[in-house]
């Protein structure tokens, strides 16, 4: 089994970029940000990893990015279909937009068999996070305890438009409650969400978010099941559109006291490719990291 494994959210088409922004080439040999979280992922102990990818980019995902790693890491794929779905629960006709993120880490269930980290592929979240989250999976715990990399608002905002971050409250370290803002951008003196309503909320920039990145055992893909069915039989929103999110669960969880959920702040600052504008200012970057010397120019030889 595993030491520990990394699963890797890619499922995504990226539709305010404009397509696959997962193999997007940012590093000064063509690295993406994928393989970045990789290596650092690796340097910090990880020896498993596993992408949650759409099916029919199986052999494109190999080519450019599984292939490579697989000297380094123990590779598997998993699928996140609309139509693998818990028992009792139909799919829908003509919906095509994937389930979210809650359902995403369950269709992981068949390949992942002991603690694992959760992180978007097109995300950049430096090497602090992969060791404390890393360490965190491997050190015994006496009940069921999760944990969260807790990252600086500030440190996650694009100039180029808005960005959806779960917003934190955090008291001794763990986490109190976290509510998905699914539209934030950066003001001068605070960051602005934005609701459905059109409403504007003034965020401190020093809030913590959560950036999808996680710590779970096992259980969690029984309690994801149990949320999913749930979901699926409520009737708010658009069938077509509405989401099973990872964030919504890990947060009736909490309330239901099944879980604590320990938040890891770090500050590193994140880089993500969001929108076509955002590509530059992160490859300049990540050239900057490697001249640094945090990265070798080739990361995989």
């Amino acid at each position: 089994m595993a030491n520990a494994t990394l699963v890797i959210m890619a499922g995504g088409m990226g539709s305010r970029y404009g397509g696959l922004k997962q193999l997007e080439k940012i590093g000064p040999n063509g690295e993406k940000l994928i393989d970045y979280s990789m290596y650092d992922a690796r340097k910090a102990g990880f020896d498993h990893v596993v992408f949650l990818i759409k099916e029919e980019n199986l052999a494109l995902f190999k080519h450019e990015v599984g292939d490579a790693v697989a000297a380094h890491m123990a590779v598997d794929y998993a699928f996140q279909s609309v139509d693998d779905l818990p028992a009792g629960c139909r799919p829908l006709p003509g919906r095509t937009k994937p389930w979210g993120t809650g359902h995403a880490i369950w269709c992981c269930r068949n390949v992942v068999k002991g603690p694992f980290a959760v992180i978007n592929a097109d995300d950049y979240y430096g090497p602090k996070a992969f060791q404390m989250i890393y360490d965190f999976l491997k050190a015994p715990h006496s009940g069921v305890e999760y944990a969260m990399a807790g990252y600086i608002l500030k440190n996650t905002l694009t100039d180029n438009g808005s960005v959806s971050r779960g917003v934190c409250r955090v008291e001794n370290g763990r986490l109190v409650s976290i509510a998905e803002n699914k539209k934030i951008e950066k003001g001068a003196a605070f960051a602005l969400s934005y609701g459905p309503d059109d409403s504007v909320t003034e965020l401190p920039l020093e809030s913590v978010v959560s950036m999808n990145f996680w710590g779970f055992g096992t259980d969690i893909f029984q309690k994801l099941e149990e949320g999913m069915v749930r979901f699926m039989a409520q009737n708010d929103g658009d069938p077509m559109k509405r989401e099973y999110l990872l964030p919504d669960e890990v947060e009736n969880l909490l309330q239901a006291g099944y879980c604590t959920v320990d938040v890891l702040p770090t500050d590193d600052r994140w880089y993500g490719v969001t929108y076509p504008e955002d590509r530059e200012p992160v490859a300049n970057a990540i050239r900057n990291l490697v001249k640094a010397g945090h990265y070798p120019l080739s990361l995989w030889d």
